[in-house]
């Protein structure tokens, strides 16, 4: 019997020393940015200006931009948890070519980018954005956001805070807590994250034109957390659920096709 006792209080301080661990260093368990990004041209992309973005809190972020065709709006891109802007250029020339604008949004700690990822960091990205877009006399009837899994979340909350033309959201969830929480049953995620992205509670303030675009297969971020948070969302909306699609390969699976085609129907040129 005091063997037991003794294996259970083992197996608890391990429990709470894993617990910890993770509590700690669960910010590089979210973000995986590649901190380092060549010029456009190095991506395929030479006709997009390198610019910087104010922020704030005092950081400038080096961001890409192309401005639209006459008669079209511009797209402010918020990538995903990894990488940098270069490598969504394959995603985006298509959009580009046919006449869209479109700002990559560098996020910080991302890109060669000063600071460190947060949630509130992140919102602060998406602000100084929209702000640029304003400076170059882009109204937000111009202005369409687009977010790539974690930059759902970014920009859901940019949507519910500026009047926009469009939102188009690939592989959302409810919150980064939902996410995670799935991925780690085992441990008190929603107790102990930090950043929360909690979409769910702002998607109903967006009365812009919405398209939620995810796979039925995500490994990653669950289909069923889209579904809800695009069941969440009032109308005008759209809800593609692509069945053989996973989390990374939504491009292969008519990803900008459906992108277009929307944009077509909801902006007027």
């Amino acid at each position: 019997m005091e063997s037991a006792v003794k294996l259970v209080g083992l197996l608890l301080v391990a429990y709470a020393a894993l617990v910890a661990g993770c509590t700690v260093i669960q910010r590089s368990m979210m973000y995986f940015p590649d901190r380092t990004l060549g010029p456009p041209a190095d991506y395929g992309a030479p006709a997009m200006r390198v610019v910087r973005l104010a922020t704030r809190d005092g950081l400038e972020l080096t961001s890409w931009y192309q401005p639209a065709r006459e008669g079209f709006a511009t797209i402010v891109y918020f990538q995903g948890n990894g990488g940098n802007i270069g490598n969504r250029i394959y995603k985006t020339r298509q959009l580009m070519a046919a006449g869209y604008g479109l700002l990559l949004v560098g996020y910080r700690g991302y890109g060669g980018n000063d600071g460190k990822p947060t949630e509130d960091g992140l919102y602060d990205d998406g602000r100084a954005a929209l702000a640029f877009l304003a400076e170059q006399g882009i109204p937000p009837e111009r202005t369409v956001l687009l977010g790539e899994s974690l930059g759902t979340g970014v920009a859901v909350r940019m949507a519910a805070e500026h009047d926009v033309a469009a939102v188009m959201l690939e592989a959302p969830y409810t919150s980064t807590a939902d996410v995670g929480q799935a991925a780690f049953f085992f441990l008190p995620v929603k107790l102990l994250i930090y950043d929360r992205f909690e979409a769910v509670e702002q998607i109903a303030r967006i009365e812009a034109p919405l398209l939620v675009v995810h796979g039925e297969r995500d490994s990653t971020i669950p289909v069923r957390f889209g579904r809800r948070l695009f069941e969440a969302a009032v109308e005008p909306k759209e809800g593609r659920f692509l069945p053989n699609a996973d989390h990374n390969d939504l491009f292969h699976h008519g990803l900008v096709e459906i992108e277009l085609d929307f944009l077509a129907r909801h902006l007027k040129r």
